[in-house]
């Protein structure tokens, strides 16, 4: 058989310029109908986790502080309406970064999928874009379901407090994207995990006004929350949520914060990932 009819063979079984125009669609279904696998476990932790947390944290330590504080409140509200927005907007950071990350530690590290899909016609630019979809997807129903424990939970003071699941998406997506772009340019991952989650995860939960009004902290330590996007995005969810109190300027910098993280992320991922394909 020569290589003519080996050529005209594989134009019939792929259409080129079908991949060229989706390929980023093609990697985020492949890489979803993966995740479909493990759905019920992630279903089962995406509705554990908030119930948990607003029933410990919340309801338990936020009882006490209730007590204390009195009829003020915590920001004018009961503690747990203060920090479930909070609580919101760490599980869309999370999910995305567990759904871009990982994927891209096995794309390119462990199981190596990212070569043999670039040796079709599909670029670097669209497997970043596909791992990044479905860590938007992840994120969607991630958030959907807090929202739905949250509204259970009765800490839903405001009608538009809907807009809070966009929001959170949008924080998630801006530091999914940047962390996708980190993991790209990992060559030895040991030591990254621990990294990642005692110094950046954990000082993002600590220090981002998720337990406590930012401000109550001493000021030489206010600065992790202003390059946290959980912060930003905390400080949003407590507006829409509740009526937390943020000033037209604020909100402006909240969203061009998150939206200079996205853009940075997806512009650095797809140079990443052409870049490290293409050794």
């Amino acid at each position: 058989m020569s290589l003519t009819t080996i050529r005209q063979g594989s134009l019939v079984l792929v259409n080129t310029a079908r991949v060229q125009s989706r390929g980023a669609l093609y990697v985020a279904q492949a890489r979803t109908r993966q995740m479909m696998k493990w759905i019920w476990m992630i279903l089962g932790i995406a509705i554990a986790n908030p119930v948990l947390y607003l029933i410990s944290v919340g309801i338990g330590l936020g009882g006490l502080i209730d007590e204390s504080v009195g009829p003020v409140g915590v920001d004018g509200v009961k503690y747990l309406t203060f920090l479930a927005p909070a609580l919101l907007a760490q599980a869309a950071i999370q999910g995305t970064m567990d759904e871009t990350v990982y994927p891209t530690l096995e794309g390119f590290k462990w199981h190596k999928t990212f070569y043999s899909m670039n040796a079709t016609p599909l670029t670097g630019t669209q497997i970043s874009f596909g791992i990044f979809l479905t860590s938007l997807f992840r994120a969607f129903y991630t958030v959907v379901l807090y929202f739905g424990v949250m509204w259970a939970f009765g800490v839903l003071e405001s009608p538009r407090a809907w807009l809070a699941i966009p929001t959170a998406i949008f924080a998630g997506a801006s530091f999914g994207a940047l962390m996708q772009a980190l993991a790209g340019k990992l060559e030895d991952e040991n030591i990254f995990f621990v990294v990642l989650g005692r110094f950046v995860m954990m000082p993002l939960f600590m220090f981002s006004g998720t337990f406590f009004p930012l401000t109550s902290m001493p000021f030489f330590l206010q600065w992790i929350g202003w390059i946290s996007p959980l912060w930003h995005a905390t400080e949003l969810g407590r507006h829409l949520t509740y009526g937390h109190v943020v000033s037209p300027t604020m909100m402006w910098v909240h969203f061009i914060f998150l939206g200079i993280m996205l853009v940075l992320g997806l512009f650095f991922s797809a140079r990443i990932f052409t870049k490290r394909l293409a050794k």
